[in-house]
């Protein structure tokens, strides 16, 4: 009996060479199965040269020129910001399927025209939310949903580190927030009905370099923001906290430690795990446990998801309504910091429908 043929190879691009660029175009080429990386695009002729060396990819000076000579499945698109929305636009008339990294546009009118447009061409549109894709974050997720910490208290994320020179045109807020506000929502399964926050320009004196932020989601649970770019070395953590313990995730290091609440662990053994019978009323300092996590690259996971789900006609891997949910949310964070008041009621539900 013959062996069934495999399915042709998915043709990606790659659109803007920068740093994140450059790495989209080492991961399609050499790490997604099943995808051969055929085509960058990038008007610096000189990077153009550099990433494309070694490479079967053709550099092209114009994404335009691009999707007309080549018949892209799947396109990569790490342009800055302000090019999100004519280039997706472009993308999906020439009939590819698109990863635009975050922020998704640069307002919500952009970000809703791209997401008609993947509609109304029947095509994928998902945002690179990288995060979501850290194997630590995705076996906090499995374990939150498991119910493994009971009730959900606070979530609290940290992300420090020193400026970045290659930022010029928004502030910290904007730049890394949705991060960490994407995420909260992903694990949370809530929706925020209040937010505050409090910003300083220390040394990027053109925009905000120091931000902290709070927020109450529907079902109760507090979400912390302690953002900067003061810090002289990087930290990525988030810790959650709930009524069985602790949980702490480390982005960079990819480590998962559980602490646990040695009297809420008596309670559960007391009335099994159905959460049902007597509250928990009391914290005691119980063992910690670290997790086995399978470290992976979180790009790798990412576009291996994204190829997946166009080979399969699946969901994309990031909703770009989440994206959007997002960056909304950070600029009406700052909003708040500017206008030192709390947003909540009608103009948050406004961001997040």
């Amino acid at each position: 009996m013959s062996a069934a043929p495999q399915p042709r190879p998915l043709r990606a691009g790659v659109v803007g060479l920068g740093m994140m660029g450059r790495h989209h175009v080492r991961v399609w080429d050499e790490s997604v199965p099943g995808v051969e990386l055929v085509a960058t695009a990038d008007p610096d002729p000189d990077t153009l040269r550099r990433t494309t060396a070694g490479r079967r990819a053709r550099g092209y000076a114009d994404a335009e020129r691009m999707f007309a000579q080549e018949e892209l499945d799947l396109v990569s698109i790490v342009a800055p910001t302000s090019l999100h929305l004519p280039v997706t636009l472009a993308a999906l008339r020439a009939g590819a399927n698109v990863l635009v990294e975050k922020p998704i546009a640069a307002t919500r009118e952009e970000a809703t025209s791209m997401i008609a447009a993947a509609a109304e061409a029947e095509r994928m549109l998902t945002v690179g939310h990288i995060e979501r894709f850290n194997p630590a974050m995705r076996e906090l997720r499995r374990r939150l949903v498991a119910g493994e910490l009971g009730r959900i208290f606070q979530i609290h994320a940290t992300r420090l580190g020193p400026f970045p020179a290659r930022i010029r045109d928004v502030g910290v807020v904007v730049d890394l927030a949705p991060h960490d506000l994407d995420i909260m929502r992903y694990l949370v399964g809530s929706e925020p009905i209040r937010i505050y926050a409090e910003t300083e320009r220390r040394i990027h004196t053109e925009h905000e370099d120091l931000f902290n932020g709070i927020m109450k989601f529907a079902n109760g649970v507090i979400g912390i923001l302690d953002i900067n770019w003061l810090t002289p070395t990087k930290r990525r953590t988030l810790t959650v906290t709930g009524e069985r313990g602790m949980y702490v995730a480390d982005y960079i290091d990819q480590d998962l430690i559980f602490y646990a609440n040695l009297d809420a662990a008596q309670v559960w053994r007391r009335r099994g795990d159905d959460g049902t019978g007597v509250p928990v009323t009391s914290v005691a300092e119980g063992e910690m446990t670290r997790r086995l996590i399978r470290r992976e690259e979180p790009l790798v996971v990412e576009l291996t998801a994204f190829a997946q789900a166009v080979r399969e006609e699946g969901p994309p891997p990031v909703e770009p309504h989440d994206a959007m949910v997002a960056l909304l949310l950070a600029r009406k964070m700052v909003e708040s910091a500017d206008t030192g008041q709390v947003i909540d009621g009608r103009a948050l539900a406004e961001v997040l429908s």
